[in-house]
């Protein structure tokens, strides 16, 4: 007897060329490059945003909106601040997403791990890969600030009878695998998320560099940090620190992905487990534990990493309030004002979880905004009910 194809098997992927179903809003998350595009109209987080939906499915429930703490990070069952003991040479943080997902494959939880690597040509150029052996995740390791196809694998797992998957993804990526799940015929899925923000496409991450670092052609990666600044690393290890007051917003509103100024799920409300570093203090990572099978994950490795509570200080607000107007007009100041400023927010600002505040508060009334003025008619739909909430408590201008 022959196995049954399944609807999406008799869909053709879209040509690269081709347009794609969110038009501009598509950010590239792979899933229209398989058969699985069969799903794009149900699965895309930027045509149907099904956040708590999938949220009661994946967790047992969706983010309780009477707790605000939830609106702003998401269903969750513990939070930490950890480190590695020993740190992974030439991560980006101390290398707690590799370990766990090296671990994962030694230990046999899973026959492969979607992550992404870079192409021979080019540092930041994104290659998804299926990793089968600890070396393919090492070579993943450090992330890539564009738009990557993290799903264009989806097809290969299916077709290599592969059983139980760890899934390393952003927000929109995770979206999509979530809404076809059921489809990829597998036993056991793990999904370790990172939080993301702000993405760009090559050409955009380019100009970012050159109006930005004192020396584009060698940063080897870069992340906006809890001092209020970008850290550049140079590939002769020095960090080059750039206050976020003196960025060119004026040159640079344009260079971030549509999709990324109409998103609302930075902390990767879909991921059994998120490890990023913006709800804890400088030089740990900010640890989510969103169900059992993130916690799972995170035993794997508790002997290689020490943990301290999440910490909150600061307020927030007042600097968010300010820096919607000054944004909206692109307003760049002059370098030594941005370094004091950057000085006094430092000493005075918001830290741990009211950093992370700080920084979710800013993007989703950027966002709220982008939208409402560039897409209007998917304003009442897209945006979740959390995010609204959250908006809801500054001024926007018209």
């Amino acid at each position: 007897m022959t196995a049954s194809v399944r609807p999406h098997q008799k869909a053709k992927a879209l040509k690269p060329s081709s347009r794609r179903p969110a038009k501009e809003l598509c950010s590239e998350c792979g899933l229209c490059d398989t058969y699985y595009v069969h799903y794009v109209k149900e699965a895309c987080a930027f045509i149907n945003q099904q956040i708590a939906e999938l949220e009661a499915e994946i967790h047992g429930r969706s983010r309780d909106l009477e707790n605000q703490d939830e609106w702003y990070f998401g269903v969750n069952q513990d939070m930490m601040a950890a480190r590695k003991t020993e740190p992974i040479e030439g991560a980006q943080w101390t290398g707690i997403v590799s370990t766990i997902a090296i671990e994962m494959l030694n230990r046999g939880l899973v026959e492969g791990v979607v992550c992404v690597q870079n192409t021979d040509e080019d540092r930041f150029q994104p290659k998804p890969v299926i990793a089968r052996t600890p070396e393919e995740i090492l070579a993943a390791r450090v992330n890539k600030p564009t738009l990557s196809p993290n799903l264009s694998v989806l097809e290969q797992i299916e077709q290599s009878g592969m059983k139980r998957l760890l899934v390393i993804g952003v927000g929109c990526q995770i979206q999509a695998l979530r809404a076809v799940e059921k489809q990829l015929g597998l036993e056991k899925l793990y999904v370790l998320g990172t939080p993301c923000v702000d993405n760009v496409t090559r050409a955009g991450l380019q100009k970012f560099l050159e109006t930005t670092s004192r020396s584009p052609e060698t940063v080897v990666h870069y992340e906006f940090m809890q001092d209020f600044r970008v850290h550049f690393k140079h590939e002769d290890g020095s960090i080059e620190k750039v206050p976020f007051f003196g960025l060119k917003t004026n040159q640079l509103k344009d260079v971030f992905a549509p999709s990324c100024m109409s998103c609302f799920d930075y902390v990767n409300s879909l991921a059994d487990l998120v490890v990023g570093y913006m709800g804890a203090p400088f030089g740990w990572q900010w640890i989510v534990v969103r169900n059992d099978r993130g916690q799972e994950m995170l035993d794997l490795v508790h002997d290689q990493i020490e943990t301290q509570p999440v910490m909150s200080q600061g307020d927030r607000r007042n600097a968010v309030q300010q820096s919607i107007p000054a944004y909206d007009k692109g307003v760049t100041l002059p370098m030594w004002a941005a370094q004091l400023m950057g000085v006094v927010i430092e000493r005075i600002g918001p830290k741990g979880l009211e950093y992370a505040r700080f920084s979710i508060d800013s993007h989703f009334t950027r966002n709220y905004l982008y939208l409402k003025r560039q897409h209007p008619e998917k304003l009442e739909a897209h945006v979740p009910e959390y995010a609204k909430r959250i908006v809801g408590q500054y001024k926007l201008p018209e």
